[in-house]
């Protein structure tokens, strides 16, 4: 028949959807009350929206985000918690990606630091921008693998790519000049250029101490803070919800933002 021959060809052109949704129309009675450009409409909506979500998908996959669940529906926007929806949505617009700005998210462990940025890391994934996940230990061995293989250059370029880098843990270990020196050449590629998300411990205040080279310390933080919406997060550790005996005495964990003046509830 001409229809699953038309289907056939479809798929042929690598459009597999529209070819699904040309054979759904040939065997629905309902679609005869549609003109020609309402069913091709249907046709290129169908095909967009799978491809749409077939980018998402591998967005999320190269994202590498350690709490692939975290997201901002998820968010508890209780009246107890007093969380600001705006103050939140101030920066889920990500503009501040398109302006080549940085966030830091400090606080003690527990509070919630891996999961905001994995947040911030699966709405970027869902707008289209490409965004990349590591622990600073597992950035830091690449790195130091890829020196040693001679493909520092590749890996560099690599990272530079990803619209929007997310590193965890930042500050848990002493920072040598080695590897102070392969961070630098990190920063360096995305200065101006891209964006930044920084999960640590320490406050911003010490973490010029991390590095036993002061002088590539100055030149990493200048390309890291100065431009950087910073977040503080406080509260005891989230971990303890996991124990119903603790819900009650569980106290709220706060975001104050510096840049934004508002104090964002997590």
């Amino acid at each position: 028949m001409l229809i699953h021959q038309t289907a056939e060809k479809l798929r042929a052109m690598k459009l597999p959807v529209m070819a699904a949704e040309y054979l759904r129309q040939s065997e629905s009675t309902l679609i005869e009350s549609l003109d020609f450009d309402e069913r091709m409409g249907m046709l290129a909506d169908a095909e967009w929206l799978a491809r749409k979500n077939n980018r998402i998908k591998k967005l999320a996959r190269d994202a590498n985000l350690r709490e692939a669940g975290a997201c901002f529906a998820d968010v508890d926007y209780r009246a107890v918690r007093k969380l600001d929806r705006q103050a939140i949505a101030r920066l889920t617009d990500f503009a501040w990606v398109k302006e080549t700005r940085n966030l830091i998210v400090t606080g003690a462990t527990g509070t919630g630091k891996t999961w905001l940025v994995c947040a911030f890391g699966q709405e970027a994934c869902r707008l289209g921008i490409r965004t990349r996940f590591y622990r600073m230990s597992r950035l830091i061995n690449e790195l130091t693998l890829a020196t040693g293989s001679g493909n520092l250059a590749k890996a560099l370029a690599k990272l530079a790519q990803a619209d929007i880098l997310i590193l965890d843990d930042w500050g848990l270990n002493t920072i040598t000049p080695a590897e102070s020196r392969l961070l630098l050449e990190v920063f360096e590629d995305r200065f101006g250029i891209r964006s930044t998300i920084i999960a640590a411990q320490l406050p911003v205040s010490k973490w010029h101490d991390l590095f036993e080279d002061k002088t590539i310390a100055d030149a990493i933080l200048d390309r890291l803070v100065h431009n950087a919406h910073r977040f503080e997060i406080h509260g005891p550790s989230m971990r303890s919800k996991c124990d119903p005996k603790n819900v009650a005495e569980h106290e709220q964990t706060t975001i104050t933002g510096e840049n934004a003046g508002e104090t964002l509830k997590r």
